[in-house]
Parts: C-alpha cells; structure tokens; sequence
C-alpha cells in the first residue's frame, strides 16, 4: 500500500489508538447526563420523617406511649370511632425537614421506673439512626420531651367501649 493509501484510510476500531477508544467510552458515559443521582431532586415530606421516628421511638424499651395525655385520649376516641384513623403512629412526633437536614421534637410517656436519662438517649439514638438510613437526611437534633410517667396501677387512658 502507499503511504496515500494509508492516510485516505479511515479508521476502523482495530486500527483506533487507545486514547481515541477511551474517548469514545466517556462520550457514550457523558450522553445520559451523568451520575444517575445528579439527575433531579427527591423531596421528603415532613410526614415521611414523623412516621419513621414515631416508630423508631416507639420500639424503645421504656417508652409506653407517644404525645400528651390530651392527644392520646382524642386519638383512642378516634381510633374506636367506625372508619376512624388507625393507630397513629405520628402522634407526639413533630418534623421540620429541610433539603439535606431535619429536627425533630417528640413527647413521649415512660414506664414507671426506668431512667429517664436513659430512654431519651435510648430514643434519641434510634431515632437518628432510623431517620438518617432511610432518608439520607442529617438529622441536627432531637428534642425529646417526657410528659408523663406511666404508674403500674393506673389504667390506659382509653374511654370504655359503650357499644355492646
């Protein structure tokens, strides 16, 4: 062949330099925009996060309720009323959700005789956990107010089922 030949030749994939095939790879990688995750945003509700800390706070040795006596009482009433909600599970849990953070306060109930102390830090840390796994949010606090002490004695404050 002449060296004219040679030079009129185009290029096939055998004869392609190795930079010219790297070249080709990252167009073909670049072509659908990217990193997948670069690719819109994922919003998450402030319900989303109540739900999951409401359950993470509930799993917690020592908590025996979530939210004030006044919330409990009207939610046992709804929650006997036919059609009414299901258990809440939110109850006691308020969120602020940001785009990469959230803060959570919660009320919660203990058991008569453990360590309050231990609970909430009990509580805190499962609820970071749950919260920052499932969401990829940073959870920057987590208020936890004790509202009652559940006594051995005393009854759920659950209003008798008058239907028969």
């Amino acid at each position: 062949m002449s060296d004219t030949t040679q030079r009129n030749r185009p290029d096939g994939p055998e004869t392609e330099q190795p930079d010219q095939q790297q070249m080709r790879k990252a167009a073909v990688t670049r072509r659908g925009g990217g990193d997948p995750s670069t690719r819109g945003r994922t919003t998450i509700a402030d319900g989303v996060v109540e739900k999951i800390a409401g359950l993470a706070a509930r799993d917690v040795l020592g908590v025996h309720a979530m939210g004030s006596g006044i919330s409990r009482t009207f939610g046992a009433v709804r929650d006997r009323v036919p059609g009414g909600s299901a258990k809440s599970v939110t109850r006691g849990v308020k969120a602020e959700v940001g785009e990469v953070q959230t803060a959570l306060d919660l009320e919660i109930v203990v058991d008569y005789g453990v360590s309050i102390a231990d609970v909430a830090r009990d509580v805190r840390e499962n609820v970071i956990a749950a919260v920052e796994r499932m969401t990829g949010l940073e959870v920057v606090e987590v208020n936890i107010a004790v509202s009652d002490v559940k006594l051995p004695e005393e009854e759920d404050e659950e209003p008798e089922n008058r239907l028969q």
